[in-house]
């Protein structure tokens, strides 16, 4: 099981992690940041992360961690 956090100062809301994450887990917030941009969250309920880090893998601005 995986787990990632994202770090909302770091993140633009490109939402490339959105789109490249299997399972869907990464999920346009209600949220937004400092810019007043919509944030992005991990949804996790049933623990299917794979840990895969593909969202870190393509995130621009370097504003994922991903746990194993």
């Amino acid at each position: 099981m995986g787990k990632i956090v994202i770090d909302n100062n770091r993140c633009k809301s490109c939402y490339i992690c959105t789109m490249t994450c299997p399972k869907g887990l990464i999920k346009k917030s209600d949220k937004t940041n400092r810019l007043g941009d919509y944030m992005v969250e991990f949804d996790d309920k049933n623990s299917e992360c794979i840990g895969c880090a593909m969202c870190a893998k393509r995130c621009p601005d370097m504003a994922i961690d991903v746990y194993r």
